[in-house]
């Protein structure tokens, strides 16, 4: 038997199985089951080369953007607006069969947006090139899930789904729980608060299901079974996603204000060139980018070509900020002078743990080297006694 009828055996004795009290630990090892199942699935054959045919990029720009959805939704259509690069477009389905990149100019940034073929149901376990879809999924800062307003919302459940079965989690933040492997010592158990989804008996069956008997668990937060497991996998994708809603003028007014104020979505039209401008701003907000203008000693700031930072990327603080520059740059900063919305003065002083926020001014003062005689008028490396009398007087300044 193969690894997915395997899978769907499992899923099928899950649907059988009543959830109650008595059990939610065969539901546990179930669940465990089919995570590392399909672990294994996402694993290149043995005996093949790491090569394959696989369609990813280079990343270039601040940020990576991919658009993901189902077939003849506008996924080619909007590449073409946005960025200018031309993606070619018809009325079947699949006319996008490879990655085709393009670069959006935005508030002084270059955001990378990626056209990526059309996945269908099914595609976590490759039909329609979708291992390879998601695997540049992964690798991207946001997720554009195109979708079709008059379509309702299916395509959403069934996209939703393909994607967190192969461990990109849209939306979501990492669960609060410490796991760490050890060579002896058993299971140590812990939690910081009452638990009311999982138990100590619980995490001890999953724990064996994936064959490991020596580990230190602590529960932060009220988590999961299903977070407990993703710990356990440790490759899972926290990503963001927007759910693009196109072809809002074939549906009514009503729906397309239901549709509107839905939780991290916006209606756009490509056809008719609607809202586009509300979609990178939503973008921009999403992916978190913060622009840095850098301002020389005694000059004015140079707001033509400023940092952009991100917290995905690294960070935010005045430390990242420094990396970005030149990696040596930290040893030599004394103290930045910094303006903006993160400073409560201008200028405040700051040291590198200050978070900076989007179009700060920053200055770098740097630490001022000691000579090797001394500082000041009076020598303070000396041989001689180090008495005030002593002191060995420079020759006087000249005027």
């Amino acid at each position: 038997m193969g690894i997915t009828e395997r899978i769907r055996e499992i899923e099928a004795e899950m649907a059988r199985t009543q959830k109650n009290k008595a059990t939610e630990y065969h539901l546990g090892r179930l669940k465990a089951s089919i995570a590392r199942l399909r672990t294994q699935l996402l694993e290149p054959p043995k005996g093949s080369s790491g090569a394959g045919d696989g369609f990813e990029v280079t990343k270039y720009g601040h940020g990576r953007v991919a658009l993901i959805g189902f077939p003849s939704v506008g996924k080619s259509t909007l590449l073409t607006l946005l960025t200018g690069t031309r993606s070619e477009a018809a009325a079947y389905e699949f006319t996008t069969l490879t990655c085709i990149p393009g670069i959006i100019h935005y508030n002084d940034a270059k955001i990378q947006l990626l056209d990526l073929p059309g996945i269908i149901e099914g595609a976590a376990e490759g039909k329609g090139r979708g291992r390879q879809v998601i695997a540049v999924s992964k690798s991207s800062d946001l997720v554009l899930m195109v979708l079709d307003a008059s379509k309702g919302d299916n395509h959403r459940q069934i996209l939703t789904r393909e994607l967190e079965s192969v461990g990109l989690r849209l939306n979501k933040r990492p669960p609060q729980i410490y796991f760490k492997r050890k060579k002896t010592g058993g299971i140590s158990f812990n939690s910081t608060m009452p638990l009311t989804q999982v138990d100590e008996k619980l995490c001890y069956q999953i724990l064996h299901e994936y064959k490991i008997h020596n580990a230190e668990v602590l529960f932060r937060e009220d988590a999961s079974v299903d977070d407990f497991i993703d710990v356990i996998e440790g490759n899972r994708k926290y990503i963001k996603c927007l759910y693009v809603y196109n072809k809002i003028d074939v549906v009514g007014i009503d729906d397309v204000d239901a549709l509107a104020r839905r939780e991290n979505s916006i209606v756009i039209s490509c056809n008719m060139k609607l809202n586009l401008d509300r979609l990178l701003a939503r973008m921009w907000e999403a992916m978190g980018l913060v622009r840095v203008f850098t301002k020389p000693q005694g000059q004015q700031p140079d707001f033509s070509d400023p940092v952009v930072l991100s917290t995905d990327r690294g960070g935010c603080t005045v430390e990242d900020f420094c990396n970005h520059i030149h990696r040596s740059l930290v040893k030599d900063v004394k103290y930045v002078l910094v303006w903006g919305t993160s400073s409560k003065h201008y200028p405040q002083r700051c040291g590198l743990a200050h978070v900076l926020e989007d179009e700060d001014v920053v200055q770098v003062v740097k630490k001022k080297e000691k000579e090797e005689d001394g500082r000041g008028r009076f020598k303070s490396h000396s041989n001689a006694p180090a008495r005030i009398c002593d002191r060995e007087k420079k020759a006087p300044l000249k005027t």
